[in-house]
């Protein structure tokens, strides 16, 4: 069993920040990429950000410049710092990893979602 866990969503004023954090636990051989995928209200969920086991990463283009991916190998979490949030940034973020089990066994595991609210 794997298990994701995030935090750190919450209501933020435009222009403001607000830090994501996600732990991965549970029957991991590796892991070979972790990421951040957001789903609006009637929207499709869509990809927010990646980041590679060698740490390359690739972000959709409406947060380019304004989020930042990052990962921690040895405890096994990712982090996403948003800045400058905008209301079109609201939707339920989830965080996704792609691991290895085993050695011939990988799989897409999803975290249970944390709402980031943009609003005056």
């Amino acid at each position: 069993q794997v298990q994701l866990a995030e935090s750190g969503g919450g209501l933020v004023q435009p222009g403001g920040s607000l830090r994501l954090s996600c732990a991965a636990s549970g029957s991991i051989f590796t892991i070979v990429a972790m990421g951040w995928y957001r789903q609006a209200p009637g929207k499709q969920r869509e990809l927010v950000a990646t980041i590679n086991s060698g740490h390359g990463t690739n972000y959709a283009d409406s947060v380019k410049g304004r989020f930042t991916i990052s990962r921690d190998r040895a405890a096994n979490t990712v982090s996403l710092q948003m800045n400058s949030l905008k209301p079109e940034d609201t939707a339920v973020y989830y965080c996704n990893g792609r691991l290895y089990t085993d050695p011939q066994s990988w799989n897409d595991y999803w975290g249970q979602g944390t709402q980031v609210t943009v609003s005056s």
